[in-house]
C-alpha cells in the first residue's frame, strides 16, 4: 500500500499514536521529576520522552505540510495553526498562573501577583516566539526537580518555528506558481537530508546534539513523507523486521541504535499510523487528547510531587495519568474542539476583512 492511498483518510491510528506518545512523555518525566534514573534512557541514550517528541514532530510535519499543499492558502494555514495551539495553551496557562501558582507558591498572594516573574511567565509562554519561561515565584521550590512549573513547553517554540519555516518556503516560491509544488517535492527532502547530515555530524563528531537540528530533521522528515507519498510503500513485510532490528540494536550498541533509529523513525511512524487496522482504529473516533495530556502533565506531576513527598515513580505515573486525562478531556471537549470548529468562520471573516481593506487602499478613479 502506498502512503498516498491512505494519508487523506480519517481512518487511521494517528490519535492513538499521539496519545501513546504523550503518555510516554508523562511516564518519562515521572522519573526525572522524582530525581530517579530513567532505565531506557540509560540503556539506549534516548528516553521514551525524546522518542515521543520525535513522533510528534514527524506527525506534525506530515499533516501540516499536507494541509498547506492541499489547501494552498496562507490564511487557512495560519488560522488552523493558531486555533490548534493557542486557545488550549492560554487556558492551561491561566489555570497554572492563577490557580496552581498561588496555591503552591511559598510567597503571599500579594507578593506572588506583584512579582515580575509571574507576568513574564504568562506573557512569554502565551506567545512562544521568544521561548518560554519555566519559573513562577516560590512555586515547587522544594521539589526533587525544583522550580520548573511546565518543562514540557520547551518544544512549543520549536514547533512554531517549524510552522513558520515551512510557511516561508511556501511564500518564497509564490512567483513560481504551478512549479511551486514540483520544487517543494525536491526542496523539502533536500532540507531533510541536510538536517540528517547535521544531526549525525553533531552527534558523532562534535558531540553536541542540537535540539533545533534534531527537531528540524524530524519535522521535515514528516513533511517529506507527504511530499513523497506517491512513491512510499507501507508494508508489514518491511515494517516488522525493521522495528525488530531497531529495538534489538538498542540492547547492543548505542551508536548503532542512534543511527538506525534516525534513519528509520519516520517510516516506522508512517507504518504505525496507517498499517494496523481492526479494533485499534476505533480509538480515532474518541478524540485527540494528546495535546491536553502534553501541556497539563508536567504541572500535574510537580503538584503531586509537592503534595506527596517521597512518592514512588509508578505511583506518581498512575496518579498523574488519572488527573491529567481528566484535564485533557476538559481541554479537548471544552476548548480545543470548539476552537477548531471556528476555523471556517474565522478564515472567511479574515478573507473578507483583507478584501475590504485591499479595496479601500485602491484609489477611486474620478
Amino acid at each position: 500500500m502506498r502512503l498516498s492511498e491512505c494519508i487523506g483518510s480519517r481512518d487511521n491510528n494517528l490519535n492513538l499514536l499521539r496519545i501513546v506518545a504523550a503518555l510516554a512523555v508523562l511516564v518519562g518525566h515521572s522519573f526525572a521529576l522524582l530525581a530517579q534514573p530513567e532505565p531506557w534512557g540509560a540503556l539506549t541514550g534516548m528516553t521514551p520522552g525524546s522518542v515521543a517528541v520525535d513522533v510528534f514532530f514527524i506527525v506534525s510535519g506530515m499533516l501540516v505540510t499536507g494541509s498547506l499543499v492541499n489547501k494552498q492558502s496562507v490564511i487557512d494555514y495560519v488560522c488552523a495553526r493558531v486555533l490548534r495551539i493557542f486557545p488550549a495553551l492560554i487556558c492551561m496557562l491561566l489555570l497554572t498562573v492563577f490557580v496552581l501558582g498561588p496555591y503552591f507558591s511559598s510567597l503571599s498572594l500579594t507578593a506572588y501577583l506583584s512579582a515580575a516573574e509571574t507576568w513574564q511567565y504568562l506573557l512569554k509562554c502565551a506567545t512562544l516566539l521568544s521561548g518560554v519561561s519555566y519559573v513562577l515565584p516560590g512555586v515547587f521550590a522544594q521539589n526533587p526537580y525544583p522550580n520548573a512549573v511546565n518543562g514540557s513547553l520547551w518544544t512549543m517554540p520549536y514547533e512554531i518555528k517549524m510552522y513558520l519555516l515551512l510557511l516561508v518556503f511556501w511564500i518564497g516560491l509564490v512567483l513560481l506558481k504551478k512549479k511551486r509544488l514540483q520544487i517543494l517535492k525536491y526542496l523539502i527532502p533536500a532540507i531533510t537530508l541536510l538536517a540528517a547530515m547535521l544531526v549525525f555530524i553533531r552527534h558523532f563528531y562534535l558531540h553536541d546534539d542540537s535540539q533545533f537540528t534534531r527537531l528540524l530533521f524530524m519535522f521535515f522528515s514528516g513533511a517529506s513523507l507527504f511530499m513523497l507519498k506517491e512513491k512510499l510503500v507501507l508494508t508489514g513485510r518491511l515494517f516488522y523486521p525493521l522495528l525488530l532490528l531497531v529495538l534489538t540494536t538498542a540492547f547492543v550498541s548505542k551508536p548503532l541504535f542512534f543511527s538506525l533509529y534516525n534513519l528509520t523513525i519516520a517510516y516506522l511512524v508512517a507504518c504505525v499510523a496507517y498499517l494496523p487496522a481492526g479494533w485499534l482504529r476505533a480509538y480515532n473516533r474518541v478524540g485527540d487528547y494528546s495535546y491536553g495530556v502534553y501541556i497539563y502533565a508536567f504541572p500535574v506531576q510537580q503538584a503531586i510531587a509537592a503534595l506527596f513527598p517521597g512518592i514512588a515513580v509508578w505511583s506518581m505515573a498512575t496518579a498523574s495519568v488519572f488527573v491529567t486525562m481528566l484535564l485533557a478531556l476538559f481541554s479537548w471537549h471544552m476548548i480545543e474542539k470548539p476552537a477548531l470548529a471556528l476555523k471556517s468562520a474565522t478564515v472567511s471573516r479574515l478573507r473578507n476583512y483583507l478584501s475590504l481593506k485591499r479595496e479601500a487602499s485602491i484609489p477611486s478613479v474620478q
